[in-house]
C-alpha cells in the first residue's frame, strides 16, 4: 500500500504533465485535438478531406496498409495530430509576435491610441481570453530580452551622469566611454549578443549568481527586505491568525503547484513572466564558501517554527489531506503553552544565518553536517517555510504612535537578530498582537511576485474571523493532527561561542540601521493624479528635491524597474536623477523663477522619468547591459577603466516603489482596511539613503526610510522630513499654479 506522501507525489506529477501538455500548445485548447481527429475522420469517410497526400503517404507503411476501417481512422487521427501540432505552433508564433509589440507602452488614452495598437490589443486579447491561461501558460511565448545597441547604452549613460559631474568630469568620462566604445566594446558586445541567442535571458543568471549569490555580506540587513501586515485589526489571536494562514498559504502552494493561479497581466491582456513563482516554497538559500545555491525541494509537508527559544517542525498533511486551522491552531497552542526551556545557543542559533556567507558556510559544514544537527537543520531547510512566533506585539494601526510604525518596520527587517532564519526563501512572522509580516530572502525572486501572492492570501485571511477574533469555521479535528516536533541540537563548546559571536555581530549590525516610516497622510494619488502627472514620478522628483536639499548636491538615483514583460525576467535600473530633474530642482530653490516656469520644468522632468521607466520595462535600460559588458570583459581577462567605474558608483538614493493591487480581488475604496504601510529594505551604501514607498490611496503615502546610524551626514528622520516637505511644495506649486491662471 502506497504512503500519502507517496499518492501526493504521484498525483502532483501528473498534474504537472497535463500542464505540460496544455502549456507547450497554448493558446490552442488541447481539447481541439479530439474535435479535430473527429472532423477529419467525417470528411475523410464523406471523401472530402484535404489531407495534402498524408492518407497516402502513411498507407505506404506496412503497418497501415489496406484500407480497413479501425487503420483508416488512426490514419485519419494522426494526421488531424499533425493539423493540431502545425495549428498550435502557428498560434504560438502569431502570439509570440504580438509580445514583441511595445508600441503600447508609450502610449495612453490622453494622448491618443495608434489605429496598430488598436489592432494589436484587438489581436493579443481574442488569443489571450479564448482559453483562460495557466500559470505558465505564457513562458514559451514571452519574447527574450533584446540587447541594446552598444551606442545608444553609452549615449544614455553619459546623459544621466551630466547633472552629477562638473564640464572637467563629464568631459573625461566621456572620452573613457569614447575609448571602450571604439576598442573592447564591440568585442564584449558580439559575446554579448551570442549569449543572448542561446540563452533565455542574458542578464538573469549572472544577475543572480554576482550580484546576490557570489555575494558575502550577512543576508540579514544587506539583502532581504520586508512586508508589512495591512492596517485593520482582524483577530488579537496568535494560534488562530498563525493557523489561518498557514493553511491559507499550503492552499496557495497547492495552487501554485497546479498552476492555478493566474498569471498576472498588464491591462488584462499582456503576461508577465511568471518563472520566480517557481522558488517561493520549500526552497533556502545554502552558503558556500564562494558562491551560495539555491536549494529547491519538490515536495516538503511541514513548517519548521521558532518560538522564546525553541525550534519546532509542524506537519501539516495527516491521513493524506491537508490540516484544518481548527487543527493547525490545535498544534500551535500547545507550542504556545508548552513553557519549554532552551538554552542561550538554541535562542540564538538563527544568528548564524546572519553571519558573513563564508563564515556561515564553514560552520555549517563543521557542526551541522553529522548527527542530530544535521538532521534539525535539514528539518528547517526542506521546510515549506519558516514561521517565527514572537513573543512581543506589534500594535501596528493606521493612528498609532510613530514609535509603533517604526518598531514594526525594524522587526520585520532584523527581528532580534536571532529569531528570522534568513536563508529562508520567506519567514512569516505572526506577533502575539495576531499581526503578521515577512522577511524575504532576496535572490529567488523580487517584491512583486511574493507580494501578488500574500495580497491574494491575505484577503482570503480578513473574512475567515467572526467579530470576537475567532476562527469561523470551528470544525472539530477528524483525527487527532501529529503534535508539533521539538528539534534537537547538540551544542559543543566551539559552537556555543561561534553562536554568541555571531549573535554578537548581528546586534551590532542591527545597531547601526537607522529606521524610520512615515505615514502621508495629507494627500495621495487622487491629488497626484490631479496635476496630470504620473504618481511615481511625482514621488521621485519629490526625492530629487529632497535630496538636494539634504546634500546640496545631485546624487545617482536608482529606482527599481520591473523586465518581466520578457521571459525570466527581474529588474532593471532607472536613473531618476536627469538632467530634467536638475533643472527642475535648481528651478524650485530659485526664488527668481516664475511659478509657470517651475511647472514646465516639473512637467517636462516627470514626463523624461516616466519614459526612462518605459524604456527600462523594454529592455532599454542602462545598468544591466553595463553590467552583463562587464561581465563579458571580466571573462575575457580585458581591462576597461569606463567599465570599471560605470558598475562600481555608489547609489547614495535607492528607492524603490512597492506594488499594491496586484490582485483583482481586492477593492480597497470597499475595504480600505487592506491599506498597510508597504515595504521596505536595509541601507545599501554607508552615505546615503534606501527609500522604499507605497502608493496605498487617493489620500496616503507610505515612505521607508534607512541609513546608518554611523554616518556623520545622514538621519532617516530628517530625510523623512525633507521628503514630506518637498511633497507639500510640490502640491503648492501647482496650487499656485492653477489659481494664476484662474486669474489670466
Amino acid at each position: 500500500m502506497p504512503s500519502n506522501s507517496t499518492i501526493r507525489t504521484l498525483r502532483r506529477k501528473i498534474t504537472t504533465f497535463k500542464n505540460f501538455i496544455r502549456n507547450i500548445v497554448y493558446p490552442v485548447h488541447v481539447e481541439t485535438l479530439w474535435v479535430l481527429i473527429a472532423l477529419v475522420n467525417g470528411l475523410h469517410f464523406a471523401d472530402k478531406i484535404p489531407s495534402y497526400g498524408l492518407v497516402k503517404w502513411l498507407t505506404g507503411f506496412e503497418m497501415f496498409a489496406g484500407a480497413t476501417v479501425p487503420r483508416q481512422v488512426v490514419i485519419c487521427s494522426l494526421v488531424a495530430f499533425v493539423y493540431w501540432i502545425t495549428i498550435s505552433r502557428i498560434a504560438r508564433y502569431i502570439l509570440k509576435i504580438l509580445l514583441m509589440y511595445k508600441g503600447y507602452m508609450h502610449e495612453n488614452k490622453r494622448t491618443g491610441v495608434s489605429l496598430t495598437t488598436k489592432v494589436w490589443a484587438m489581436l493579443l486579447k481574442a488569443l489571450v481570453t479564448w482559453n483562460p491561461p495557466s500559470l505558465y501558460s505564457f513562458q514559451e511565448a514571452l519574447p527574450r530580452l533584446p540587447v541594446p545597441k552598444l551606442n545608444e547604452t553609452i549615449s544614455r549613460y553619459l546623459r544621466s551622469m551630466r547633472p552629477l559631474l562638473n564640464d572637467t568630469e563629464h568631459e573625461a568620462l566621456s572620452r573613457r566611454a569614447d575609448e571602450f566604445l571604439n576598442g573592447i566594446g564591440k568585442k564584449c558586445q558580439w559575446y554579448l549578443v551570442l549569449k543572448s541567442w542561446w540563452s533565455t535571458n542574458y542578464v538573469t543568471d549572472w544577475w543572480d549568481e554576482f550580484i546576490y549569490l557570489r555575494r558575502r555580506a550577512s543576508l540579514m540587513i544587506n539583502s532581504n527586505c520586508y512586508v508589512s501586515d495591512h492596517f485593520e485589526r482582524i483577530t488579537r489571536s496568535q494560534s488562530a491568525r498563525a493557523a489561518n494562514i498557514i493553511h491559507l498559504t499550503f492552499l496557495m502552494r497547492k495552487r501554485l503547484e497546479r498552476e492555478e493561479f493566474e498569471p498576472f497581466m498588464v491591462q488584462g491582456i499582456v503576461p508577465l513572466c511568471s518563472w520566480q513563482y517557481r522558488r517561493m516554497f520549500n526552497t533556502f538559500r545554502e552558503p558556500d564558501t564562494e558562491k551560495d545555491r539555491l536549494v529547491h525541494f519538490a515536495e516538503s509537508d511541514h513548517v519548521a517554527l521558532y518560538h522564546k527559544g525553541c525550534f519546532y517542525k509542524i506537519v501539516v498533511y495527516h491521513q493524506g489531506r491537508l490540516l484544518n486551522p481548527m487543527e493547525l491552531k490545535h498544534q500551535i497552542d500547545q507550542i504556545l503553552n508548552a513553557n519549554a526551556t532552551t538554552t542561550d545557543s538554541e535562542r540564538n542559533l538563527s544568528s548564524l544565518t546572519a553571519m558573513d556567507r563564508t563564515k556561515w558556510a564553514e560552520v555549517r559544514a563543521q557542526y551541522f553536517s553529522t548527527g542530530v544537527n544535521r538532521e534539525s537543520l535539514h528539518a528547517i531547510e526542506s521546510a515549506a517555510f519558516f514561521l517565527a512566533l514572537d513573543d512581543k506585539p506589534f500594535e501596528l494601526s493606521f493612528d498609532c504612535p510613530q514609535a509603533n510604525l517604526d518598531n514594526q518596520a525594524r522587526m520585520l527587517l532584523h527581528g532580534n537578530g536571532n529569531d528570522r532564519w534568513f536563508d529562508k526563501s520567506f519567514t512569516l512572522v505572526i506577533t502575539s498582537d495576531a499581526q503578521f509580516g515577512l522577511n524575504i530572502e532576496h535572490s529567488w525572486s523580487d517584491g512583486p511576485i511574493i507580494g501578488h501572492v500574500y495580497e491574494q492570501i491575505m484577503y482570503d485571511d480578513y473574512f475567515c474571523y467572526d467579530e470576537s477574533g475567532n476562527l469561523k469555521d470551528s470544525a472539530s479535528p477528524t483525527s487527532r493532527p501529529p503534535p508539533p516536533t521539538r528539534l534537537s541540537w547538540d551544542f559543543n563548546s566551539r559552537l556555543a561561542e561561534t553562536i554568541r559571536e555571531a549573535y554578537s555581530d548581528a546586534l551590532k549590525m542591527i545597531e547601526e540601521v537607522d529606521h524610520r516610516i512615515v505615514l502621508h497622510k495629507s494627500f495621495g494619488k487622487g491629488f497626484i493624479k490631479t496635476c496630470k502627472v504620473s504618481p511615481d514620478a511625482y514621488i521621485q522628483m519629490a526625492l530629487q528635491l529632497a535630496n538636494y536639499r539634504e546634500f546640496g548636491k545631485f546624487n545617482l538615483t536608482y529606482e527599481a524597474s520591473m523586465t518581466r514583460l520578457y521571459r525570466e525576467g527581474r529588474t532593471e535600473t532607472v536613473r531618476a536623477c536627469t538632467m530634467e530633474s536638475s533643472t527642475w530642482v535648481k528651478a524650485m530653490e530659485d526664488k527668481t523663477s516664475t511659478t509657470e516656469e517651475k511647472v514646465r520644468l516639473l512637467q517636462d522632468a516627470c514626463r523624461t522619468h516616466q519614459s526612462n521607466y518605459v524604456d527600462a520595462m523594454c529592455g532599454r535600460g542602462v545598468d544591466r547591459h553595463l553590467f552583463c559588458l562587464y561581465v563579458v570583459s571580466k571573462h575575457l581577462k580585458l581591462d576597461s577603466p569606463f567599465l570599471q567605474e560605470a558598475v562600481s558608483e555608489p547609489w547614495r538614493l535607492s528607492t524603490s516603489q512597492t506594488p499594491m493591487g496586484q490582485s483583482a480581488k481586492i477593492d480597497f475604496k470597499k475595504y480600505p482596511g487592506f491599506l498597510n504601510p508597504g515595504a521596505g529594505f536595509g541601507p545599501v551604501t554607508y552615505d546615503g539613503y534606501s527609500v522604499s514607498y507605497i502608493i496605498s490611496g487617493e489620500d496616503l503615502l507610505s515612505f521607508h526610510v534607512s541609513s546608518k546610524r554611523s554616518c556623520p551626514t545622514t538621519d532617516s528622520s530628517r530625510f523623512i522630513d525633507r521628503i514630506v516637505q518637498a511633497m507639500a511644495d510640490i502640491r503648492k506649486l501647482f496650487e499656485d499654479y492653477e489659481k494664476e491662471r484662474q486669474l489670466k
